[in-house]
């Protein structure tokens, strides 16, 4: 099974590329915000409960939204593989989902991180919030925030996955097919290895 934590700043290009691997790979995509709505939407026992602390303006916490994922991932269990998106976000959600996936007979394969400067997501965003209309990637100053936000929260993320030999690194500044490429070329890679 191949499971890839695909990491990155605002405007490093996620969406994109995930949509292209996802279709390159046949991996299921597994978005933490998207299982949350649905789980919610549906009123599934832990949406219900989620949505009760959200309600309140407090963060669900991690254990809820690994059953969530896990319910996720064995609904799929057939797969190919997981991309995930927006999880793990913390050493202790890395470490849960390890858990969880050897539990399961698999584990994470590669988390690759797309890395572009600062400057570049700013520019990025701003155009993306010319055409998008929002608000968020309209305010230089709340970018700049995200963008730290990220940088300070993700980095012990990326050392836990650094430790264990799976971290790579993806220059995503080029062509959307070159930085795809690139992306292609370490998961095959990684899955050569295994």
């Amino acid at each position: 099974m191949l499971n890839i934590v695909l990491f990155g700043p605002p405007g490093a290009g996620k969406g994109t590329q995930s949509e292209k691997l996802i279709e390159r790979f046949k991996l299921v995509h597994l978005s933490t915000g998207d299982i949350l709505r649905s789980e919610v939407a549906n009123q599934t026992e832990l949406g219900l409960e989620a949505k009760k602390l959200m309600d309140q303006g407090l963060l669900v916490p991690d254990e809820v939204v690994i059953g969530m994922i896990e319910s996720k991932v064995d609904s799929n269990a057939s797969s190919n593989g997981f991309i995930f998106d927006g999880f793990p976000r913390t050493s202790a959600q890395a470490k849960a989902l390890d858990e969880l996936l050897h539990r399961k007979g698999t584990s994470i394969t590669r988390m690759l991180a797309l890395e572009v400067s600062e400057e570049e997501l700013i520019t990025r965003l701003l155009l993306r919030g010319k055409d998008s209309g929002r608000a968020d990637d309209q305010d230089e100053s709340i970018i700049r925030k995200r963008i730290h936000e990220y940088t300070t929260k993700t980095a012990p993320v990326r050392d836990y996955y650094e430790a264990q030999g799976k971290y790579t690194g993806v220059n995503g500044i080029g062509s959307i097919d070159s930085i795809f490429e690139s992306l292609c070329t370490a998961i095959e890679a990684s899955a050569a290895t295994r």
